[in-house]
């Protein structure tokens, strides 16, 4: 079983992200969960998403409290609060962020990957310049990354589940998958 946690802010789209990544890992033929945690639900605030993927049945329903992977949608949360924590050795963090991967300082036990999912939304006018919706964007890397499914299940999962400009959200996803490299 691969379990991933997705840390956000509300608004960024988040939830979206883990369910639609949920879908194209179901048109594949695997098993999964997709459900967040808030806190207090309201635009900014810290947002928690899960995913578990598996090629049977899923029977525990609990929260991921130590993933194999983190995907961290918004950046600023690195500073904000411990992303590793329950990580698996071994285990990918994904970060939605301009820098190269090794400017963060995180332990060698993991590995660290980044993607520009922000300048990637804003390209293709998802959101707004202060608030560019980058779910889309983060999941298409996350897939490459991760090799966790092709990327026609994903921009079909897309299609299906994003109603607001599913066209560029897919080319968002397409954009970042093609860009995404490997975590060192």
């Amino acid at each position: 079983m691969i379990e991933i946690r997705f840390h956000g802010r509300g608004g960024q789209g988040t939830v979206v992200a883990s369910k639609v990544l949920a879908d194209a890992l179901a048109k594949e033929g695997n098993f999964v969960q997709a459900y967040p945690e808030f806190g207090v639900e309201r635009r900014g605030a810290p947002v928690f998403s899960f995913i578990r993927i598996d090629n049977k049945t899923i029977y525990d329903k609990s929260r991921i409290y130590t993933p194999n992977h983190v995907v961290v949608v918004d950046p600023t949360l690195v500073e904000a609060i411990d992303v590793t924590e329950g990580l698996k050795d071994g285990g990918v963090i994904i970060i939605n962020s301009e820098k190269d991967p090794a400017s963060f300082k995180f332990p060698a036990k993991f590995k660290v990957a980044t993607i520009n999912a922000t300048g990637i939304a804003v390209a293709h006018k998802l959101g707004t310049l202060a608030s560019p919706i980058v779910n889309t964007a983060i999941v298409g890397a996350v897939v490459k990354i991760l090799d966790l499914t092709r990327l026609e299940p994903l921009l079909q999962a897309i299609k299906e589940g994003v109603p607001i400009r599913p066209e560029d959200n897919m080319a968002a996803a397409k954009e970042a998958y093609e860009h995404a490299e490997k975590a060192v």
